[in-house]
């Protein structure tokens, strides 16, 4: 019976690393990228105007990237306005050998948008009153 305990103690610390290590990666996947990329990055338009900031990043259940929030409007933070956009309508583009993201959006259109604000309870999006 000892050895019984000592084997299944011995088997069960033997496991352990392992079971550990599963939820771990072994390398950072290629075609991945960091939240930094995009979380309080400024927006630009085509024309290199400021459209806004991130403010957040929307990721669905699986874990994909499913769109932003931005905000847009108002002058440091006063006033603005956030606004739902999707992932797709987000483009980062290379500048002197710095990343910037921008969009075909205007910015009469973002503020003329649906607004939102974050709800600390729900921990969620809802639409602004």
């Amino acid at each position: 019976m000892r050895y019984l305990k000592y084997s299944v103690l011995v088997l069960a610390l033997s496991a352990a690393p392992a079971a550990f290590a599963a939820g771990t990666l072994p390398a950072i996947p290629l075609e991945s990228t960091t939240v930094t990329m995009y979380y309080k990055q400024t927006v630009y338009d085509l024309a290199d105007k400021k459209l806004g900031d991130i403010d957040d990043v929307l990721i669905d259940r699986s874990g994909k990237i499913t769109g932003f929030i931005v905000g847009v409007g108002g002058f440091v933070g006063v006033g603005e306005k956030d606004v739902a956009v999707p992932f797709s309508a987000i483009s980062v583009t290379t500048k002197d050998g710095k990343h910037y993201l921008s969009m075909t959006e205007s910015k009469e259109s973002l503020t003329s948008a649906v607004g939102y604000k974050y709800d600390r309870n729900l921990m969620t999006w809802v639409t602004a009153k």
